[in-house]
């Protein structure tokens, strides 16, 4: 079973609310010294998003990265870099989720703090395509931040390009607990 399946299983195990049981104290102690997870995971800071909980994780099998609207900057990158390349992930997912905040208030427009505003201008362009449209902009976004990793890191074009990684944006939705990949 590849990453992507095995991460499918287990959204499905958590949208029918039949999760697997897991040893916590065991999987503690087997990540004491390292990790090794499976998947290098980029998603929203959105308290109701918690990729181990959708996609039925244990602890050590994710390297997650949060950031509001999933914006991706230089340390975002670099913290990309070290699960795919030092951890070995051959899965990077892109998790976007409905009703975010972030890309609502770009879709909103008007003025945030400048801090805030940093991250709503990172989503102009995916507004655009989504044409004002939340849930639109939603996949758009998910779908501009994998190709804007791609365009900037190296270590992740040069794994792609060997086939030893593979890119995914994904939209999880609170009403049904789905995640679901994006086109």
């Amino acid at each position: 079973m590849d990453e992507l399946e095995r991460l499918m299983q287990g959204n499905k195990r958590y949208i029918d609310g039949k999760l697997a049981a897991k040893d916590v104290k065991a999987a503690r102690l087997k990540t004491q010294d390292h990790q090794t997870p499976f998947v290098t995971v980029v998603t929203c800071s959105d308290s109701r998003v918690v990729p181990e909980f959708i996609f039925d994780t244990n602890l050590g099998e994710l390297f997650v990265i949060r950031t509001a609207g999933n914006v991706v900057d230089t340390i975002t990158l670099g913290s990309i870099e070290y699960g795919v390349e030092h951890l070995h992930t051959p899965l990077l997912v892109v998790l976007g989720h409905e009703k975010c905040g972030a890309v609502t208030a770009a879709c909103k427009g008007g003025v945030c703090p400048p801090n805030i505003q940093a991250i709503v201008d990172k989503m102009q362009m995916p507004v655009h395509l989504g044409e004002g449209d939340v849930e639109k902009a939603i996949v758009h976004n998910a779908k501009a931040v994998a190709q804007e990793i791609r365009n900037r890191s190296e270590i992740v074009r040069h794994l792609e390009k060997e086939g030893k990684l593979k890119i995914v944006p994904m939209k999880y939705f609170f009403s049904n607990g789905k995640a679901e990949k994006v086109e």
